[in-house]
């Protein structure tokens, strides 16, 4: 329980640091370090992986967004709600 209490802490202190680089590693290092903690007491390990899984994840989904955006411009029209 201590290994998730100082894992969430780092996270945080990271998150306070680079708000902008941490998008998703908080969220992914709960999850992994309760995982990695269950399968082998392991949760500092799998905290660590699932923070660079979920920045991955973020980076990946907010890629996907601006090329949505883009087609969206390119098409000349925008969808309900939203201006160009």
């Amino acid at each position: 329980m201590k290994t998730i209490a100082t894992l969430l802490a780092a996270a945080a202190l990271s998150l306070a640091a680079h708000s902008a680089d941490a998008k998703g590693c908080l969220k992914g290092a709960a999850v992994g370090g309760v995982a990695g903690h269950y399968a082998g007491h392991h949760g500092v390990l799998g905290g660590a992986a699932g923070c660079l899984y979920g920045r991955h994840r973020a980076n990946e989904q907010e890629r996907q967004h601006e090329r949505q955006q883009q087609g969206r411009q390119q098409q000349g029209r925008a969808p309900s709600g939203e201006k160009l």
